[in-house]
C-alpha cells in the first residue's frame, strides 16, 4: 500500500512553466494532481531532470479575476506520456513545490 506524507488532490487546471533551469520558456500543460509538496502536471517539452522549474498555475478560470499561483521547485522525473490518437506528443512531469505566490491578473 503507498503511503504519502500528504494528501494529493486530483485537479486539472491550466499550467505554463516560465523557467527552466536558467532558460526562461514558455510551455503550456494542465496539471493532474498537487499537494503541499508537489504537482503532477501534463507539459509539451520534457524539462531538465533534477533541475530548478518556474511554473504557473492558474485558478479560478472562469471567475470574474483569474489567480494564478507562481511556484518554483525541482523536477523530480519526467516520462514520455505515448503517443495515442495522433495527438501531441508530450510528457507527464512531477515537480517539487518549494515556494509560491499568490499573482492577481490585471
Amino acid at each position: 500500500m503507498e503511503q504519502r506524507r500528504t494528501r494529493r488532490f486530483t485537479l486539472q487546471l491550466p499550467l505554463s512553466i516560465t523557467r527552466s533551469g536558467a532558460e526562461r520558456v514558455a510551455v503550456a500543460g494542465f496539471t493532474k494532481n498537487i499537494s503541499s509538496s508537489g504537482v503532477l502536471f501534463t507539459a509539451e517539452r520534457e524539462p531538465d531532470l533534477g533541475g530548478p522549474i518556474e511554473y504557473v498555475i492558474t485558478l479560478n478560470l472562469e471567475g470574474t479575476q483569474a489567480v494564478s499561483l507562481r511556484c518554483v521547485g525541482k523536477v523530480l522525473r519526467a516520462e514520455r506520456i505515448p503517443d495515442n490518437n495522433h495527438e501531441i506528443p508530450g510528457f507527464q512531469v512531477a515537480a517539487t513545490l518549494e515556494r509560491y505566490e499568490f499573482v492577481r491578473e490585471r
